[in-house]
């Protein structure tokens, strides 16, 4: 029922690019650290960079455990259903690596972000994932569910931010700077953007 792919081209790419949510698994060596499991949406946030390639835009939330463990190990699984059409779960387990705003690389990686304005989200990072191994599965307990459109609170709430009030606001998080297990998570204060 599953299969495993050497690439991400073809018709696997498509489905991939066509899911507007995804999920996000890490976890940190300890064992008895916490493992993170997060959606991710946003139309135009994910990109297929080459064929074992991929990256998503990391924006401002409540805390940073994927940063953190990617930090720490780099591990990472990424996860798409279908929620209509055939069924169908792809996962792309790898090594991932968070790409900072003061990197050389960043300013190249946001073009292959065109349809997102970075300033609008808080936008902390490019994460960008190497795969190494990828499956898919039948999916057929996966039910159907209808998208419908983007949330747009996200962009109304971080958009009035400047780098100045998003130092302030990941300062006050608990989990920003360091993970609930006390890893290094998101570097502070905030790197300035090299775009």
């Amino acid at each position: 029922m599953g299969k495993t792919y050497e690439r991400i081209d073809g018709r696997l790419r498509t489905f991939i690019e066509a899911q507007p949510v995804f999920f996000t698994a890490t976890a940190p060596l300890a064992g008895d650290g916490t493992v993170n499991l997060s959606p991710k949406g946003l139309t135009g946030s994910f990109a297929v960079l080459d064929e074992l390639t991929v990256a998503y835009l990391d924006f401002a939330g409540s805390n940073a455990e994927t940063i953190a463990h990617l930090r720490e190990n780099g591990r990472i699984t990424l996860m798409w259903c279908a929620f209509q059409g055939p069924p169908n779960i792809v996962r792309v387990h790898g090594r991932g690596e968070p790409v900072f705003r003061d990197d050389p690389r960043f300013p190249a990686l946001l073009t292959r972000f065109p349809d997102i304005d970075p300033s609008a989200h808080g936008l902390r990072a490019v994460i960008v994932v190497t795969a190494e191994l990828i499956r898919d599965t039948c999916g057929y307990g996966v039910p159907f569910m209808a998208y419908e459109s983007d949330r747009d609170l996200h962009a109304k709430r971080f958009a009035r931010e400047d780098d100045a009030s998003l130092n302030a606001y990941f300062t006050k998080k608990e989990h920003i700077a360091t993970s609930m297990d006390g890893l290094p998570g998101l570097p502070l204060p905030l790197p300035p953007s090299s775009v």
